[in-house]
């Protein structure tokens, strides 16, 4: 039975479940940054069947768009490190110039600034009108 890591429950809040998978954002409004967690024990990418790969890659894709559109991101950081959380996820964080964190890596060098209620609302329903196009 899948169970999200606790320390991605503490520190973000869900958008979707789509193509048996967890879309959530990172409760930090630094930056927009997405986190997609696969309902699957394993642990690598190299593990996963080519068909969970492909819906990550769909699900990954769409949100790359997204950030690319909406926010107007300088850059992209796509990763699955899962030093800390061992639970296969997979970051995908707008970056900016101008963030707090740039050039530097986002973990460990942002202040947390969490979202508003209203803005956790506007996000959400954004992403799901962006997840809705994917083809399932």
């Amino acid at each position: 039975m899948f169970k999200l890591d606790q320390r991605l429950e503490n520190d973000t809040f869900e958008v979707a479940e789509i193509l048996d998978c967890k879309v959530l954002v990172i409760n930090n409004s630094s930056v927009p940054w997405f986190i997609i967690v696969p309902f699957t024990e394993k642990t690598e990418w190299y593990q996963l069947d080519d068909s969970v790969q492909y819906n990550i890659n769909s699900i990954m894709n769409k949100l790359s768009v997204f950030l690319e559109k909406e926010y107007k991101v300088h850059k992209l950081n796509i990763a699955t490190l899962g030093n800390v959380v061992k639970q296969m996820h997979i970051h995908v964080v707008g970056r900016f110039k101008t963030d707090p964190a740039w050039p530097a890596p986002v973990w460990g060098n942002l202040k947390t600034k969490e979202y508003t209620a209203q803005e956790k609302e506007i996000i959400i329903k954004k992403t799901l009108k962006v997840l809705e196009e994917i083809e399932l």
